[in-house]
This record gives structure tokens, C-alpha cells and sequence, in this order.
């Protein structure tokens, strides 16, 4: 004996996937002290007309620990220098980082430094230098809501408009 089921159409098959449609963040991880002086940047009163919130404070930190050859020196002294000694540990703290900042991450994570037979360093470990990088800077919070300024403008003028 057989039965059928019969399931609405819609019903039947998962809708196809849409591998070209990314989500506009990414979660990604800051070492605590790291978080903490975001935190503080966010709750800053420098920070209106926007308000930016974490993915904008972390994706400009980026943007500046990137902009040019000394900063990602930088960032990987950082590394070397400071983060290896703390301890591996140490609490961190999930936060959202735009996909276009994100990708830079994702290349220094794949850089020749970061590869055999120098140390690995993970992408909260790379995410939480380019912070410490833009904390070390002459005016640090005000360059990093500068350039949360700029990342919102190119990002509006990539997608025409912003997410909704």
C-alpha cells in the first residue's frame, strides 16, 4: 500500500539559495580592552548626527589600520609585540563589522606574514590589532568617527542609499 502527500507547491522544495546575496555584517570578535574603548567611543557625546553604532566604529578601525603601509606595520608589531603576551585567554566580545572592512581582515589573515612558518594569528586577534592600532593614534577617536563618516558616504554611494 502506498500513500502520497501531497504538500502545496510552495511547500514542496526549499526555495533555491542566493549565493550571490550577502548579509551587510559579519560577526567577528574583540579582545575585551579592545571592546571597552569602543564601548566608550560609542557612548561618547562625539558621536551624533549619526550615532554610529559598533559595526561603523569597528569597520573605521579597520579602514584606518589599513589605509596604508606604516599602519599595517602597525598591526602586525601589534601583534608580535603586545598581544602575544596577554593572555590567550582573555575574554572577547562578539561584534558586528561591515563585509567590505571584513574582506580586509580576510586578506591580512591570508598575507605571507601570517603564513608557515611565522605564527597564525586568528581574525580576532587581526580585528582587535587594527582597533589598537586606531587607539595608539593622535586623536584616535576622532579620526575613527571621521572615518565612520567616510565608510557610511562610499558605502550609501555603493548600494544607493542605506539598508533597510
Amino acid at each position: 500500500m502506498q500513500f502520497a502527500l501531497s504538500l502545496p507547491r510552495e511547500m514542496s522544495m526549499p526555495a533555491p539559495i542566493d549565493r550571490d546575496v550577502r548579509p551587510p555584517t559579519v560577526q567577528t570578535g574583540i579582545w575585551i580592552e579592545e571592546h571597552g574603548w569602543l564601548h566608550s567611543l560609542f557612548k561618547s557625546p562625539d558621536n551624533t548626527s549619526p550615532k554610529f553604532r559598533f559595526p561603523d566604529l569597528l569597520g573605521a578601525c579597520v579602514s584606518l589600520a589599513f589605509r596604508d603601509m606604516p599602519s599595517q606595520r602597525r598591526i602586525v608589531e601589534y601583534l608580535v609585540t603586545q598581544l602575544t603576551l596577554r593572555n590567550p585567554r582573555t575574554e572577547r566580545r562578539s561584534c558586528d563589522i561591515w563585509a567590505v572592512q571584513f574582506e580586509l581582515v580576510m586578506a591580512a589573515h591570508r598575507a605571507p606574514w601570517n603564513r608557515f612558518p611565522n605564527p597564525m594569528f586568528e581574525l580576532d586577534q587581526i580585528t582587535t590589532a587594527c582597533v589598537a592600532v586606531a587607539m595608539s593614534l593622535p586623536d584616535g577617536d576622532a579620526l575613527v568617527l571621521g572615518q565612520a563618516r567616510l565608510n557610511l558616504r562610499d558605502r550609501a554611494s555603493r548600494s544607493r542609499g542605506l539598508e533597510c
